[in-house]
């Protein structure tokens, strides 16, 4: 099979982060703007961010051993024209795991993804072109 670039980012920087929306009541949004205010955080964003990497280290033991049992991979895997030509090649399919960030590259025609993908399960962000998703869409879980 072709090896696919596996990299464990650990948390995201920068550039490498997902918007999310949530939405809190209006006590919850006042404690946190005073908490702002009195300078414990620089915003309210800064706020959310620790309170979730607080839970995250809380809970960090089920994560890694849910990543274990259900062998995913933890980080960014990457899918290049060329990785999955070589699975095409190969006579192989695969089945996508990733806990964190699946790119598949913008030169990836839609129907190379069909040939060698047989399902994308992603906890996290899948980036891919447009007619690729729409192509796998029956295959994303």
């Amino acid at each position: 099979m072709a090896k696919q670039e596996v990299i464990d980012t650990g948390r995201s920087r920068g550039g490498e982060t997902e918007k999310i929306t949530i939405n809190l009541g209006p006590v919850d949004l006042g404690q946190i703007d005073l908490l702002v205010e009195e300078g414990f955080y620089s915003n309210r964003t800064d706020l959310i961010r620790t309170a979730i990497r607080n839970q995250l280290s809380v809970h960090a033991l089920v994560v890694k051993e849910t990543v274990t049992r259900r062998e995913l991979v933890l980080g960014l895997q990457y899918f290049s024209k060329r990785d999955l030509e070589a699975v095409r090649a190969a006579n192989e399919r695969l089945t996508i795991q990733v806990l964190g960030l699946a790119s598949i590259a913008n030169d990836v025609s839609p129907e190379l993804a069909l040939a060698t993908i047989d399902s994308i399960l992603v906890r996290g962000a899948l980036h891919a072109p447009a007619a690729v998703k729409a192509a796998l869409a029956d295959r994303i879980r």
